[in-house]
């Protein structure tokens, strides 16, 4: 026996740049702390470590220009979604790609 289908929950709203920019803040600063020690790291052959926190630094910033190219996206289909259900003659545009 099939039972109705409950309808989706809206989407959750979050702020998904705070965690992105708090983890690239803290690459910074572990870049900084193991750049000022990477005499002593690498006599010990660890020296690598710094290039690791670099890493993670740079890994975020392209992170977040990956999250601000889809929020701009985002932003871009939706405003071609409204503009497409306000046209004065009700009709869609022809190379609209946003589906009603």
């Amino acid at each position: 026996m099939a039972t109705a289908r409950r309808p989706d929950p809206p989407p959750l709203q979050t702020n998904e740049f705070a965690p992105v920019i708090v983890a690239t803040g803290i690459w910074g600063v572990a870049f900084l702390i193991l750049l000022t020690q990477h005499h002593r790291l690498a006599a010990d052959g660890h020296g690598w470590y710094v290039w690791v926190g670099m890493s993670g630094f740079l890994l975020g910033f392209w992170g977040l220009s990956l999250m601000l190219l889809r929020q701009r996206g985002i932003r871009r289909a939706q405003s071609r979604s409204a503009s497409a259900s306000s046209n004065d003659d009700g009709s869609t545009p022809r190379n609209s790609s946003v589906p009603k």
